[in-house]
């Protein structure tokens, strides 16, 4: 069986090759139909195929008769030859010889700089090893084009890029299908050598990480896309992912790295040097003030940072009040790294696991809060008001002044309006009495204002303040409690009331001197029917659907649920980095004649501001009711709460909770025909999922 080893057409006998799935394949000639070939392959299968598809090297052939079973046995030689001698190929000394030679070259031209006469498995061998360098050649048939110095090696770059992006994908996509595994079994952790090597590890954390904060995110999309292939399309599957992996822990609050709010307590550490300056600052001489009377605050008793303080009493025909506010704006460090960490921030956060403050604590809990006996820079507020608490007269001033006590909401509410279900700390009690008669008149004064509100409109909606306490038992179980602690109504009347008369009572004095704020509005017209104080949820339902949700400006406009004509807060400087702005104003006019700020300079930070206080506004909304629902998930499905029917149509009735302050809708199908809004129920509840926001009513009765 003799063979020809040069070959120039493809004939029946000779020995050609396709590329088959990005690979060449040997086959045998059969048949030649003009244009197109018969061809056999190792397997013994027949195939068709158009000349153009043969790869530019041919033979050798095989003359005369042969068995399918001669031709499969040599085409598997020549396919182990072929492999054996394109293996032993030094393709970047084939590279070396010949770029700057020749643009363009056949398989044959490269296969003589190896061999003194090839014989076709030798130049076949020499393409296999050209189509494959994809780095220094390109098949442009019927030659190669070879590549220059500079485009090799970007290309040998890009092929890097490319095994780094599938090793990165292939192992990942395993670790994270182990991850999913775990989080659906329950099981403990990850064994140590279940942990791909770095720098893989450190990539598929940051990643995982990046997707929990941004799940959005359009950053290696298809990276991302290709590691979860095969995996539910969850919603949370990075928080899932994480959590396998003991990157977060469970329960973790997803929203504040969403909002890019940093819940560690060293946040700050980064900006000494600010902190250096504002005690510097903080040393600096502000005049001397003396209150007329003891500056007292009232909070909630595990209040830490304080920052509001003030005195009432009556007067002759009427009352005057000293209100005094926290002020770190008297030396801020404005523009600065730690200012631009505060802006980011925003808020503080009061959440169920913990506080999250604003400022530094060093600050918003020391330095300048108005804790008792210790002087502290103040914006004091001095007003005198009528009878019907019309204001008469307003002097800021900015100062350096002492608190004479910090109260308590409880202590206060008992010395006002004792009841029997609040028994307030008897030391809380000792520190409020001495401030009885001028807490008498601050209520009086707020009664007033509140008055005076509803007279021009004001919605008050009167309604439980839930609160929820997470402990973790002896077995380190977390247990989830829900109540409602008993109202302190006098006590936080008098507050709201006196720091919603400050709001209003600077904005317009700040109008009158056109010194630009930032502005709480909600202009909206509300019906007259609306006016007044609603206390059912039914009505509270009502109302606050045609409430908008208040906006910032920095024009003022009415604020409809307040019932005022302009309203910007500064009351909590500590807490609100709007406040702090607008203190700031005021503070920069008091000492210099001019607001720190024009009006253009204020839009122009409007828009993040805005945005910011959104992204972290969603925390605080959103992770109160996920404890909730966590908290009814645990108290079980076979549990019937209370509640009151607030909205209905053909297709579902809304269904309030007013002790946990939570709407729920329910299916028409589970009601009678008699339901009305008013109606007093109780539910059962189930298939609660709190990450997904899901809570269904399983049955209703009446009561």
């Amino acid at each position: 069986m003799a063979a020809d080893s040069r070959v120039q057409f493809a004939g029946p006998g000779c020995i050609v090759e396709c590329m088959q799935g990005n690979k060449p394949v040997q086959f045998w000639v059969l048949e030649t139909q003009g244009d197109s070939v018969r061809l056999l392959n190792a397997s013994r299968r027949e195939s068709k195929a158009p000349v153009s598809r043969l790869l530019p090297w041919l033979g050798p052939s095989y003359p005369g008769e042969h068995s399918r079973q001669d031709m499969a046995d040599l085409l598997e030689k020549h396919r182990l030859r072929r492999e054996e001698l394109s293996s032993g190929l030094n393709m970047d000394d084939i590279w070396d010889l010949a770029q700057g030679e020749l643009e363009h070259a056949p398989a044959r031209w490269f296969a003589e700089l190896c061999w003194e006469t090839p014989d076709p498995d030798q130049v076949a061998a020499m393409g296999h090893a050209l189509l494959a360098c994809k780095s220094h050649f390109k098949f442009s048939p019927p030659t190669f084009e070879i590549y220059g110095a500079q485009r090799v090696a970007r290309r040998l770059e890009e092929q890097e890029a490319v095994k780094k992006r599938e090793e990165f994908t292939g192992l990942g996509a395993e670790f994270f299908r182990l991850l999913w595994d775990i989080h659906c079994h329950r099981r403990n952790g990850l064994a140590e050598r279940e942990t791909p090597p770095e720098p893989l590890v450190s990539q598929l954390r940051e990643m995982l990480l990046a997707r929990l904060a941004d799940p959005e995110t359009h950053d290696a999309d298809g990276a991302w896309k290709l590691l979860t292939k095969g995996l539910p399309e969850d919603a949370h599957l990075p928080l899932h992912l994480a959590q396998a992996w003991g990157l977060v822990p469970e329960h973790h609050n997803f929203w504040l790295d969403r909002a890019g709010f940093d819940p560690a307590p060293d946040w700050a550490a980064p900006f000494t040097a600010d902190l250096d300056g504002l005690r510097r600052c903080l040393e600096q001489p502000v005049e001397a003030f003396d209150a007329p009377g003891p500056l007292v605050s009232i909070d909630a008793a595990d209040t830490r940072d304080v920052d509001d303080a003030g005195f009432t009493r009556r007067e002759s025909g009427g009352f005057s009040t000293t209100l005094a506010f926290s002020c770190p704006a008297l030396c801020w460090p404005f523009g600065s790294g730690l200012d631009k960490a505060v802006l980011r921030r925003a808020s503080s956060l009061y959440l169920p696991e913990g506080d999250l403050h604003m400022l530094p604590e060093e600050l918003g809990l020391g330095s300048f809060s108005l804790l008792a006996g210790r002087e502290r820079p103040a914006l004091v507020l001095q007003a005198r008001l009528d009878g019907q608490g019309a204001l008469l007269e307003l002097t800021p001033r900015l100062v350096r002044t002492k608190v004479s006590a910090n109260l308590t909401f409880e202590a206060a509410q008992h010395l006002l309006a004792p009841q029997p279900d609040l028994v307030p700390v008897e030391a809380e009690l000792e520190s409020a009495r001495p401030h009885l008669p001028m807490l008498r008149d601050a209520l009086a004064l707020a009664e007033l204002l509140r008055a005076r509100r509803l007279e021009a409109g004001a919605v008050v909606t009167d309604r439980p303040d839930p609160k929820l306490d997470l402990e973790r038992d002896e077995n380190g179980l977390l247990r989830i409690s829900l109540f409602c602690p008993p109202a302190c109504s006098a006590s936080q009347l008098l507050v709201s009331e006196m720091m919603i008369f400050a709001n209003s009572a600077l904005a317009s004095w700040a109008l009158e001197r056109k010194i630009p704020l930032l502005y709480r509005t909600q202009d909206v017209a509300l019906p007259k029917e609306f006016f007044g104080v609603w206390t059912r949820p039914e009505d509270i339902a009502r109302v606050v659907r045609h409430l908008p949700a208040a906006g910032l400006e920095s024009a003022p406009a009415r604020h409809a649920g307040l019932g005022l004509t302009a309203y910007a807060t500064l009351t909590s400087p500590l807490r609100r980095y709007v406040d702090l702005i607008n203190e700031a104003q005021i503070v920069h006019y008091l000492a210099h004649g001019t607001p720190r700020l024009d009006q253009d300079e204020l839009n122009a930070l409007l828009p993040y501001i805005s945005a910011r206080l959104e992204q972290v506004g969603q925390v605080q909304r959103f992770r109160p009711r996920y404890w909730k629902l966590a908290y009814f998930r645990q108290m079980g499905d076979n549990a019937w709460w209370d509640g009151v029917i607030t909205e209905e149509n053909d297709l579902f009735a809304t269904v309030s909770l007013p002790f946990a302050q939570l709407f729920i809708r329910v299916r028409r199908r589970f009601l009678d025909e008699k339901t009305y809004v008013g109606q007093a129920v109780r539910v059962r509840l189930g298939k609660i999922n709190p990450l997904a926001n899901e809570i269904q009513v399983l049955e209703v009765m009446e009561r």
